[in-house]
Protein backbone atom coordinates (compact mmCIF):
# COMPACT_ATOMS: atom_id res chain seq x y z
CA UNK A 1 0.00 0.00 0.00
CA UNK A 2 1.83 3.62 -1.06
CA UNK A 3 2.21 5.98 1.73
CA UNK A 4 -0.12 9.33 1.47
CA UNK A 5 1.93 12.25 1.03
CA UNK A 6 2.57 14.76 4.49
CA UNK A 7 0.23 17.66 3.19
CA UNK A 8 1.72 20.98 4.32
CA UNK A 9 -0.52 24.13 5.28
CA UNK A 10 0.25 27.85 5.24
CA UNK A 11 -0.30 29.53 8.75
CA UNK A 12 -2.70 32.02 7.10
CA UNK A 13 -4.70 28.55 6.06
CA UNK A 14 -4.31 26.98 9.44
CA UNK A 15 -5.60 30.86 11.55
CA UNK A 16 -8.31 31.09 9.37
CA UNK A 17 -9.29 27.35 10.16
CA UNK A 18 -9.06 28.00 13.87
CA UNK A 19 -11.53 31.34 12.69
CA UNK A 20 -13.79 29.28 11.22
CA UNK A 21 -13.65 26.85 14.25
CA UNK A 22 -15.68 29.18 16.32
CA UNK A 23 -18.82 29.62 13.72
CA UNK A 24 -18.67 26.39 12.86
CA UNK A 25 -21.92 24.13 13.35
CA UNK A 26 -20.08 20.88 13.64
CA UNK A 27 -16.37 20.66 14.00
CA UNK A 28 -16.23 17.18 11.78
CA UNK A 29 -18.21 18.97 8.83
CA UNK A 30 -15.91 22.12 8.76
CA UNK A 31 -13.18 19.44 8.87
CA UNK A 32 -14.49 17.29 6.06
CA UNK A 33 -14.84 20.16 4.24
CA UNK A 34 -11.75 21.58 4.31
CA UNK A 35 -10.36 17.52 3.83
CA UNK A 36 -8.31 17.66 7.06
CA UNK A 37 -9.01 15.39 10.16
CA UNK A 38 -10.70 17.22 13.27
CA UNK A 39 -8.19 16.20 15.60
CA UNK A 40 -5.89 18.31 13.53
CA UNK A 41 -8.34 21.61 14.37
CA UNK A 42 -8.06 21.27 17.35
CA UNK A 43 -4.14 21.11 17.86
CA UNK A 44 -4.36 23.94 15.64
CA UNK A 45 -6.78 25.95 18.09
CA UNK A 46 -4.10 24.74 20.99
CA UNK A 47 -1.07 25.61 19.63
CA UNK A 48 -2.70 29.56 18.40
CA UNK A 49 -3.93 30.00 22.24
CA UNK A 50 -0.55 28.69 23.79
CA UNK A 51 1.41 30.11 21.54
CA UNK A 52 -0.40 32.80 19.23
CA UNK A 53 -0.13 32.94 15.32
CA UNK A 54 3.68 32.05 15.61
CA UNK A 55 2.88 28.29 16.90
CA UNK A 56 0.67 28.06 13.69
CA UNK A 57 3.79 28.51 11.40
CA UNK A 58 4.88 25.57 8.91
CA UNK A 59 6.36 22.35 10.47
CA UNK A 60 10.12 22.07 9.48
CA UNK A 61 13.20 24.35 7.84
CA UNK A 62 12.17 27.68 6.85
CA UNK A 63 11.88 28.26 3.25
CA UNK A 64 14.95 30.05 1.58
CA UNK A 65 12.56 32.50 0.45
CA UNK A 66 12.20 33.89 3.41
CA UNK A 67 15.79 34.06 5.18
CA UNK A 68 15.25 34.66 8.69
CA UNK A 69 16.40 37.93 10.18
CA UNK A 70 19.54 38.20 11.73
CA UNK A 71 19.92 39.33 15.56
CA UNK A 72 20.49 42.80 15.75
CA UNK A 73 23.89 43.98 17.17
CA UNK A 74 23.73 47.32 18.41
CA UNK A 75 26.82 48.88 16.91
CA UNK A 76 29.80 50.05 19.18
CA UNK A 77 31.63 53.01 19.49
CA UNK A 78 35.21 52.55 18.67
CA UNK A 79 36.04 55.40 21.32
CA UNK A 80 34.18 53.93 24.12
CA UNK A 81 36.54 51.24 25.66
CA UNK A 82 33.44 50.16 28.71
CA UNK A 83 30.92 49.21 25.44
CA UNK A 84 33.40 47.68 23.76
CA UNK A 85 34.50 45.13 26.85
CA UNK A 86 30.63 44.76 27.50
CA UNK A 87 30.57 43.30 24.04
CA UNK A 88 33.75 41.53 24.69
CA UNK A 89 31.98 39.56 27.73
CA UNK A 90 29.12 38.77 25.94
CA UNK A 91 30.60 37.34 23.20
CA UNK A 92 32.90 35.36 25.52
CA UNK A 93 29.84 33.47 26.96
CA UNK A 94 28.40 33.25 23.88
CA UNK A 95 31.44 31.00 23.01
CA UNK A 96 31.64 28.97 26.18
CA UNK A 97 27.87 28.42 25.52
CA UNK A 98 28.48 26.88 22.47
CA UNK A 99 31.96 24.77 23.76
CA UNK A 100 29.51 23.24 26.05
CA UNK A 101 26.83 22.56 23.52
CA UNK A 102 29.75 20.91 21.45
CA UNK A 103 31.19 19.32 24.52
CA UNK A 104 27.54 17.63 25.27
CA UNK A 105 27.13 16.67 21.14
CA UNK A 106 29.93 15.05 21.08
CA UNK A 107 29.41 12.79 24.47
CA UNK A 108 26.23 12.05 23.34
CA UNK A 109 27.36 11.04 19.89
CA UNK A 110 29.85 8.73 21.67
CA UNK A 111 27.77 6.69 23.47
CA UNK A 112 25.32 6.62 20.76
CA UNK A 113 28.17 4.71 18.28
CA UNK A 114 28.81 2.30 21.15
Amino acid sequence: MPRRKRRSFTQAYKLAAVKRMATAESIQGLADELGVQYGLLYNWRNSLRIGGEDALRRVGRPSRAAPAEPAAVAPIDPGDPVAAGRRIEELERKIGQQQLELDFFRAALRRVRG
